[in-house]
């Protein structure tokens, strides 16, 4: 598959170098061109413009700051998008875009919210993704049949199993759930801990 990545950044980086390594065709895209061909340059991929990675791919990660997201994303309409952007107020962990995918959406583009939750340093783990005996769980909410499924291989891909977390207006609860996360983290806590499997609460 080609992929489009759009950004330099670490979970460009990160997500990007799976795709590689699972034998995809990668173009990583940024506003600047030296960031973009340093990261690609690490990767094993091609670098170029915004415009490029998103003529470029079937897919196109959105890996770039929430603010700026709409901007780079530019003209995308038809084109399946994966949005793992988190647009969190730093110091207060509230959303500063209530319903970012559903906005992105609005650019009539396949927009598929996935790979939000987690911290980047987990998806630089070798592939795949586990957790004591457990596989990491990917949640994917789009409206887009087509474009889930492929995103649902490209977590495979990367590591992760995909989970259906249902149509793209529940993407709002997985933008909440990171951001609320992200402060639990930073106050130490464990928050696996607050989501048991199911046997552990029954027993």
């Amino acid at each position: 598959m080609r992929i489009g990545v759009l950004g330099a950044g670490s979970m460009a980086g990160a997500l990007g170098g799976k795709w590689v390594a699972a034998g995809h065709e990668v173009l990583v895209g940024a506003r600047v061109a030296e960031r973009a061909a340093v990261c690609a340059d690490r990767i094993g991929a091609r670098a170029g413009s915004l415009g490029d990675a998103l003529s470029f791919g079937e897919a196109v990660l959105l890996a770039v700051p929430a603010g700026v997201a709409a901007d780079c994303l530019g003209d995308a309409a038809g084109k399946i998008v994966v949005d793992c952007t988190n647009s969190v107020v730093q110091g207060r962990f509230v959303l500063d875009e209530p319903a970012q995918a559903l906005r992105l959406a609005g650019t009539d583009a396949r927009v598929v919210k996935a790979f939000n939750l987690c911290h980047v340093d987990v998806w630089r783990r070798p592939s795949p993704v586990v957790f004591g005996d457990r596989p990491l769980a990917v949640p994917l909410c789009g409206d887009d049949p087509e474009a889930v499924a492929l995103v649902g291989r490209l977590v495979r891909d990367a590591g992760g199993v995909p989970v259906d977390g249902g149509p793209l207006e529940r993407a709002a609860l997985l933008e909440a759930t990171a951001a609320f996360a992200i402060g639990m983290w930073v106050k130490g806590v464990d928050v696996r801990a607050a989501f048991t499997p199911l046997e552990a609460a029954s027993g």
